[in-house]
């Protein structure tokens, strides 16, 4: 039996913090940024944690 690859895709999107948690990037700063706030450009710039429903999703993904 060969080994389980880590999903690549979710290996380049989350990453995993000390404590365990995982960090994504937010949605909807890639395009159509005219009609978009600075301010609601700039809040969109942090990173955010993954909420706990979706966590093991997630660790099922980046495990293999």
């Amino acid at each position: 039996m060969p080994k389980m690859k880590t999903k690549s895709g979710a290996k380049k999107r989350f990453k995993l913090t000390g404590t365990g948690k995982i960090k994504r990037k937010s949605a909807f700063k890639n395009h159509i940024l005219t009609k978009k706030e600075t301010k609601r450009k700039r809040a969109l710039t942090k990173r955010s944690l993954v909420h706990p429903r979706d966590h093991k999703a997630i660790m099922d993904l980046l495990q293999g």
